[in-house]
């Protein structure tokens, strides 16, 4: 019987790269507070992985017998993290910030078995040049994608990847939000390989 599959994100954009591995899933809100994370001073790869599992972790409280995927992401630059910046003057300030420079997005997973209790974590980095801007450029792009909840200031699924000149890392879909390949690696490892014959009767792809 196919484990139940949970998704501890109400993003969009993670819910869609989900199902692309047409497994059946859930998407929940897990409701944890980020501030008390961030105020611990972690570097980027502790803070993604620790908010990683306890989005899992919220998310598996009371779920049995189910692999929830929790999922975060941040944007490090030269040591220091920038996440969402909640206003139009604060993505302002991080696209001048980051400008003409390479920084690293980081993401991490974690996958919660609340069968068996463990917890398989695991990190996805990429480094990102921003090409240079004017204030009109990144004032004409902030006008044009709301990017106040999203980390750095900029959608790369969007008009924000002409925002940039490189991108250096392993998949793609890390970029956007969930890194598939890191994901499947970590379902494959609990059980649940998406290339697996279905259970007879199971359905593929996620509820509609």
């Amino acid at each position: 019987m196919s484990r139940r599959l949970i998704l501890a994100s109400t993003s969009t954009w993670r819910g869609r790269l989900l199902k692309q591995l047409q497994l059946p899933f859930e998407q929940r809100d897990p409701g944890v507070d980020e501030a008390p994370f961030k105020d611990r001073g972690l570097a980027a790869p502790d803070l993604v992985v620790e908010l990683a599992k306890a989005k899992a972790a919220a998310v598996a409280d009371g779920s049995p017998d189910a692999l929830v995927i929790g999922a975060d992401q941040v944007v490090a630059l030269d040591g220091r993290i920038l996440g969402k910046p909640g206003t139009r003057e604060r993505a302002i300030e991080q696209l001048t910030l980051l400008a003409g420079r390479t920084h690293q997005l980081v993401g991490g997973i974690a996958l919660h078995d609340t069968g068996s209790g463990e917890v398989r974590t695991a990190l996805d980095v990429h480094s990102v040049t921003v090409r240079p801007l004017t204030r009109a450029a990144i004032e004409r792009y902030v006008d044009a994608e709301d990017v106040t909840g999203c980390a750095g200031s900029y959608r790369i699924e969007g008009l924000g990847v002409s925002l940039f000149e490189q991108i250096e890392g392993s998949d793609y879909t890390g970029v956007i939000g969930l890194p598939l390949m890191v994901v499947t690696r970590l379902l494959t490892a609990a059980g649940l390989d998406p290339l697996a014959a279905p259970a007879a009767g199971a359905p593929r792809g996620p509820p509609p």
